[in-house]
Parts: structure tokens; sequence; C-alpha cells
């Protein structure tokens, strides 16, 4: 590859994008028992591994003859491209696309003892088997091809690329406002508990109408999940769609009938309190005030969840599907209330 022109490099990077899509999307479509299409780009690309064989095959040109440092340059290599890729897309997406907590010896979720040593026996692979029959057949490439080839390839990804991002950052988003609304509906919730002198009975009542805690919790949809399970088992694709948008229907429905039950309670409450003796003057007036700021906040959360489209969750969820192992500390309850809707569980 010493001689290689720069879009002959550019095909040799695509070429291996290709190959880590194929690998990627077989083993995880095995263990998820369904296919996935892998990663975070819509096309047959895995940008990461395409990067990883660059840097293996730059940082092993001079020492392809020793195959003891092409393991450890490939090893090296390759496993720091994966930490600092994971550690940047994590900060700015506040999603983690692959996340190794779980495994020995790992460093921050990022890489792991187990695939720092695969990276080693993928670069041998790599620059001993794969490369070589690669390079030959890029020299073959003229250049009058090679050249329109790469720009094109180049092209189509970056568009892909600008998507994809816009969609990662829509989830980041989602996944945002998901847990701020989930809070922001409890605290309502127990406040207007606080504020309403109900008798014992009537605080049950308002708990069963209001349902909040349960609501929430029936966010992940479990008979939703054994639906869609069953309709992929079947590979009806359209029927799965069809539950994905009642999934989401359900989802909306049921918080609506939370806020409404909640801002009933607060304006019942707010009825009374001219009937009240207990409170008077300035401190009458606080609590209108309080009341009128809670149920302007119920507005503005009712206000978002109608609006919110089913396509804005297909696009999460078509990120997370190519990702099944991907998590989100700060958003860890949203995320479980999105991979309900499509019938998903973690890898």
């Amino acid at each position: 590859m010493q001689n290689c022109t720069a879009d002959q490099w550019v095909l040799c990077f695509f070429f291996y994008c290709l190959c880590g899509w194929i690998w990627e999307s077989c083993y995880v479509s095995v263990r998820q028992h369904r296919w996935v299409n892998r990663g975070f780009l819509h096309g047959p690309l895995l940008p990461i591994y395409g990067s990883g064989a660059i840097i293996v095959l730059l940082a092993t040109l001079r020492v392809q003859s020793n195959l003891a440092l092409v393991y450890l340059f490939g090893m090296i290599s390759a496993t720091v491209l994966e930490y600092f890729t994971g550690a940047a897309m994590e900060a700015l997406f506040h999603v983690r696309y692959w996340d190794y907590t779980n495994q020995k010896c790992n460093l921050k979720g990022y890489i792991c003892l187990s695939s720092t040593l695969a990276w080693g026996v993928f670069s041998i692979v790599l620059v001993r088997v794969l490369q070589p029959p690669v390079a030959r057949v890029l020299l073959l490439i003229p250049q009058s091809w090679g050249e329109p080839l790469a720009f094109a390839l180049v092209a189509v990804t970056t568009g892909d690329a600008v998507q994809s991002f816009r969609a990662a950052m829509d989830l980041r988003e989602m996944l945002a406002k998901l847990t701020e609304e989930n809070e922001e509906l409890r605290r309502l919730a127990k406040r207007a508990e606080v504020l309403s002198a109900f008798a014992e009975e009537d605080l049950k009542a308002f708990r069963d109408r209001t349902e909040v805690e349960k609501i929430l919790l029936q966010d992940r949809l479990e008979s939703g999940r054994a639906r869609l399970q069953e309709v992929r088992a079947q590979r009806a694709v359209q029927r799965r769609e069809e539950l994905e948008q009642e999934n989401i229907r359900q989802r909306s429905s049921a918080r609506l009938r939370a806020l409404r039950g909640i801002s009933e309670t607060l304006e019942a409450y707010r009825g009374r309190l001219g009937e009240s003796r207990e409170l008077a003057g300035e401190a009458l007036e606080s609590r209108k005030a309080e009341i009128a700021e809670s149920l302007e906040k119920l507005r503005t959360l009712e206000a978002r969840v109608r609006t919110r489209t089913a396509g804005s969750y297909r696009q999460s969820l078509r990120i997370l599907r190519g990702n099944p192992s991907a998590s989100a500390k700060k958003y860890a309850e949203a995320m479980e209330s999105l991979r309900g809707l499509g019938g998903m569980k973690r890898d």
C-alpha cells in the first residue's frame, strides 16, 4: 500500500466499512434472532471498521514481516480508535452506542480486554490475509475509474452521515425531553396530592385516575413487546409497523389521561380555595399562583405530547434497532421506554 494513491486509500476505506457492516450485522442478527441493519448510518457501512483498517495498515506498514509486532501495533491502534470514538460519540449524543460495562477488564465501558485482544487477531487477518488481494485489485482499477468512484462514495456517505447525525441529535433531544416529562409528571402528581386536602378514599381515587407511576412503567409496553416479537418471528414487517403505531398511540393516550386527571384535581382544588378558612390574604394568593403555575406546566406537557409525531419516534427506533447494545446513563428510563415501543431488548 506504500505506493497507493489517495483514491485507492479511499476505496480501501469503503471496502472495509462494508466488510465491517457485514460482519457486525450478521453477528448481531444471530444474537438478536432477527435481521439488524447494524450501525449509525442508513447505508451498509460501518466507518469505524474502515477507519480501524486504515489505521492498522498505517501503523503496521513497516513491521508487516513481524507477526508479533503486527498483532501488538494493530491491537493498540484499533483499541485507541475505539476508545476515543466511543467517548466522543457519547459526549456528543449522550448515548453510548456500544457498551462493554458488563465485560471483564473494561475501561469506562468504551473498550475491554476481550475486544482489544480480538483487534490484534483481526489485525493479523487484515494484514496477512485480506489486504494483499485487496491491494492487488485496487491497483488494477484505472485511475480514470478510481477517482470518480471514490468521489461518488464520499459524496453519498457524507449525505448519509449528515442525515444520520441529525437523527442521532433528534434521539438525544427526545431522550432528554422524555426524561424531563417523566420527572415533571411525577412532581406535578405529587404536588396535586399535597395541595388537595383529600380524605383517604378521595386520595385513592385520585391516584387510580392519574396512575402516573403505572403509566410510566407501562411505557415499556411489555404486552406490545411480546406481540412485536411474535410478529417479527413471522417476518410481517407491515404488521410490525402497525403495532408500533398502535403502541405510540397508546403511550400518548395514557400520558394525556394522566395529565387530564392531575389538571382536573388542581382545578377542583382551586375552585374550593374560596371556601377555605385556613388560607387568606397573601397565603391564599400564593397558593392560587402556585396552582396556576402547575396548570400552565400541565398544558405545556400536554401540547408537547400531542405534537410529537410518530415519525420522530420511528427515527429514534431506527437508531436503537441498529445499535441494540446502546445505553444512556442519564436517560435510562426514557431509553427503555423507546425500546418498549419498538419491541426491542438490549443486547
